[in-house]
């Protein structure tokens, strides 16, 4: 479990602090997604969790070990993938692999077999001797998602993961971290990908200028998204208009109608637009996905 105590980050005196008194938590076997525009504080909350910069005030408890007084032990319950990985150009995927191993206790016999599993389990079969200098910025996210698990780590840490990726690599990725969950991982996801982070998350964290704004479960987000109607209709639909605005606000492009936050229900406006002799060929109940809700809810917050 990851929790973030009261953290605060300021990296100038006079400057806004990049992060704000912040509680959160990240469950046991929870996919918890972090979104926010560039200076939010993703970036800022993962790396204090991951033990490599300092909160002004607070701390990260993982797994009850707290990263400011007791590093070792929190540091040795985490893995973690920056937005953007460095690895040594020269080296071979495996040898690095197998040597970030010996520092977590992994040598020997045993040691080789486990770090090939790693490069198979992220889709880096049949590239585990390559030089890392030579992989595409894909392979390179997918390799430094290995380097993050070779500890066998409970705590996931992911700035950014998905960006860089190809389709096929998002899918590797997308399947790691569900079976991570499965296996009662705690994992913090941030991400620009707001599509894959609703489809991922069990949670969406919102973060704005340094403050969380809101975490919703996925099925609360569900139901707290602007819902609307798009009406299609067969033939003239001169009067649908006078009716259709009675409902909510509507807009229209030829015979296709949209109404936002309607006040009836689908089926209410089917059997009255059927009443008034219109011919109706589809009335669909659409909700705005992350992306909207996203935008709308920061400028809700000024």
């Amino acid at each position: 479990m990851i929790e973030f105590r009261g953290l605060s980050k300021s990296y100038t005196k006079r400057g806004r602090p990049a992060l704000l008194p912040f509680e959160l938590e990240v469950r046991k076997g929870e996919i918890l997604g972090l979104v926010g525009l560039n200076g939010a504080g993703k970036t800022t909350l993962i790396r204090s969790a991951a033990g490599l910069i300092l909160p002004t005030a607070g701390t990260v408890l993982l797994d009850g070990h707290d990263i400011v007084t007791d590093k070792i032990r929190a540091s040795a319950t985490v893995g973690w993938v920056s937005e953007f990985p460095n690895f040594e150009p020269g080296a071979r995927a495996a040898d690095l692999l197998e040597y970030l191993a010996g520092y977590n206790g992994l040598r020997g016999p045993e040691a080789l077999p486990w770090v090939l599993g790693i490069l198979r389990q992220v889709g880096l079969e049949g590239d585990e001797w390559q030089r890392v200098g030579t992989f595409s910025q894909g392979m390179k996210k997918r390799f430094a998602l290995a380097t993050a698990l070779v500890a066998r780590p409970t705590n996931l840490l992911f700035d950014e993961l998905l960006n860089g990726l190809d389709p096929e690599g998002i899918r590797y990725v997308r399947s790691m971290m569900l079976t991570l969950r499965k296996e009662g991982a705690s994992v913090l996801l941030s991400s620009h990908l707001l599509g894959e982070v609703e489809n991922l998350a069990d949670r969406i964290a919102i973060v704005h200028e340094g403050r969380l704004l809101e975490v919703l479960p996925r099925e609360a987000l569900l139901s707290s998204r602007g819902r609307s109607l798009r009406i299609v209709l067969h033939g003239p639909g001169d009067g649908a208009l006078d009716y259709l605005s009675t409902v909510g606000k509507v807009t229209a492009e030829g015979t296709t109608y949209r109404i936002a936050d309607p006040r009836t229900e689908a089926w209410q406006v089917t059997e009255e637009l059927v009443r008034r002799g219109f011919h109706v060929a589809e009335v669909r109940t659409e909700h705005e996905d992350l992306e909207s809700y996203f935008f709308r809810r920061i400028r809700g917050a000024g």
